[in-house]
């Protein structure tokens, strides 16, 4: 028989973040197959439902016809780039409100990114991704 010191419980943070993620949806734009991938099991991983485009003009579509919480999306993309996508969600009515990360190999200081919420420097670490988006989540709350 197991004995109730043997059970271990959630922490009170795991707890929160489960709660905040629970029917969560991301839409990931990036087109590097690989990095897409890793980052959509990141997500998965953490609780997140993912959606994956590998443009902007992909992005924009599954935007249009799908309930999506947050927006990761690389800045260079082809048909539609991250810049352009992020213009297009902030201009448009029903998605403005939409949380932005935008993800990028460029020096902060040379982008444009007045229009997201969240620009972070690529290689991304996943636990920074993980973090900045839980702290989107949160003030959604």
């Amino acid at each position: 028989m197991i004995s109730p010191e043997e059970i271990k419980l959630p922490s009170t943070e795991a707890i929160r973040h489960a709660n905040a993620v629970v029917g969560r949806c991301v839409l990931l734009a990036e087109d590097d197959p690989a990095l897409k991938r890793y980052l959509e099991v990141v997500l998965h991983r953490a609780g997140y439902e993912v959606l994956t485009a590998s443009d902007g003009l992909e992005a924009m579509k599954l935007l249009l016809s799908n309930a999506v919480d947050v927006v990761i999306t690389d800045a260079v993309m082809p048909n539609l780039n991250g810049y352009e996508l992020c213009r297009f969600i902030r201009s448009t009515q029903q998605l403005s409100h939409l949380p932005l990360i935008l993800l990028s190999a460029l020096d902060p200081k040379n982008a444009d990114s007045e229009q997201v919420d969240i620009f972070l420097t690529k290689p991304v670490k996943p636990e920074e991704l993980l973090c900045c988006l839980e702290e989107l989540v949160t003030q959604e709350n």
